[in-house]
């Protein structure tokens, strides 16, 4: 028996063959062209143009490219694409790792190019490899709020993602053709008559068959969605996802009852420095400041929304009803009868999103708040009290608590 993975005889399994590697390939050929349109959205959704505060990617060059402001409808418009996002990268684990280990030996072969476009398409395999193996680990321990990256995940998984969606469009140019026929050889001739490079030369005794081998594959993935998705809603699809964070029952009812990444607590905020007497918000604009205790807020108009809550780790809540004064009422405060875009900061002193940038069109539209309740009651302190903004389609990061000044004016 061959001891060296340079041996084509050192793979035995009667798994792997052209068949086999085609099918997974074109399932991750769809799924992984949604993940990477869908993380653009996400991209888009944090307006990277607005201001450098949004934007954690430096010296992004072309592929920060922009093409749109984040709309404010629908509502549910980012709680979908982020939903999708995450639940379909967390599926598509087994499939990645399947596809992986049918292609192993490649890695191996010797010599190392046989010609340019062999070397081409080693290149772009390795690439492939270490990118997806990089940017699946990252999401995954981004979803599970295990925040061990050496430095911020968004740069991180932002560049990540276009080395290895870059390499995974050089393999698909070479490979899909090859896959394409694959199959239809198969459907022709039967997955047992296969030949190729895959086929190990001496294979051992059959325990499964390919097609049962992709039905583990496909369990293990329904396993995952369906212990994943249900983060995404609320009652008791939420308690299904138990691989999720944000699953499970929900934290009680009222003000505090819907879910919450960072507690007060962690974010260092205190009571005191909450409190009717200490806490004053700070509103600048074109006329000057204005500084607003929660009562002068509470004198203002008050209006009411239902709207949800959804972060980049794919959780999101059903409506919440939000009531506090409209956002662009606090701009005309300041002289901004045209809403324009604001920088909010947070009595929270260290963090990525202490402060983030909202733009003109969230700032106009009327269900955009400074809410200082929700659900008939006032803000607990973790969700943000004495007040905290609330933007329809934003992600949750952009709808900041325990808000403590608002510069209104071009950023």
């Amino acid at each position: 028996m061959a001891r060296s993975p340079f041996s084509t005889a050192f793979w035995r399994s009667p798994l792997r063959g052209p068949w086999f590697t085609s099918v997974l390939g074109v399932v991750l050929l769809g799924g992984i062209t949604v993940l990477f349109v869908t993380g653009l959205v996400s991209y888009a959704a944090y307006n990277p143009d607005l201001s450098p505060v949004n934007d954690q990617t430096p010296d992004k060059g072309i592929l920060g490219f922009y093409l749109f402001a984040w709309p404010t409808h629908p509502v549910w418009l980012y709680r979908l694409t982020q939903g999708v996002h995450v639940t379909l990268g967390i599926t598509l684990i087994p499939v990645l790792l399947a596809k992986l280990w049918s292609v192993v030996p490649r890695l191996f072969t010797l010599p190392p190019a046989r010609s340019v476009a062999h070397a081409l398409e080693r290149i772009s395999l390795l690439l492939l490899v270490g990118g997806g193996l990089f940017e699946f680990t990252t999401g995954v321990l981004n979803v599970q709020l295990d925040y061990v990256f050496p430095g911020s995940f968004y740069p991180l998984h932002f560049y990540g993602a276009w080395v290895f969606f870059t390499a995974f469009v050089v393999h698909a140019a070479l490979k899909v053709p090859a896959a394409v026929r694959n199959l239809r050889r198969a459907r022709e001739a039967g997955e047992a008559r296969e030949t190729g490079e895959l086929v190990s030369p001496s294979p051992a005794e059959p325990t499964v068959s390919r097609r049962g081998a992709l039905g583990l594959v496909g369990g293990a993935s329904l396993l995952l969605f369906g212990t994943t998705a249900g983060q995404s809603f609320d009652g008791p699809l939420r308690e299904t996802a138990l691989l999720a964070p944000h699953g499970g029952p929900e934290p009680g009812s009222g003000p505090g009852g819907f879910q919450i990444n960072k507690t007060a607590g962690y974010a260092g905020i205190s009571a005191a420095e909450t409190s009717e007497e200490a806490w004053r918000l700070v509103v600048t604009g074109r006329t000057g400041t204005v500084r607003l205790s929660r009562a002068d807020l509470l004198r203002l108009p008050l209006h009411s929304s239902a709207l949800p809550i959804a972060c980049v780790e794919g959780w999101a809540t059903s409506d919440q009803w939000w009531r506090g004064v409209r956002l662009r009422d606090l701009a005309e405060l300041v002289g901004h009868g045209d809403p324009s875009d604001v920088l909010v900061e947070s009595l929270q002193r260290h963090g990525a999103f202490r402060r983030a940038a909202l733009r003109a069109n969230q700032v106009a539209d009327p269900r955009s708040l400074l809410a200082l309740q929700v659900n008939g009651e006032d803000l607990t302190l973790d969700h943000g009290y004495p007040a905290r903004v609330i933007v329809p389609a934003a992600p949750g990061v952009l709808n900041t608590k325990w808000v403590a000044r608002m510069a209104f004016g071009e950023l």
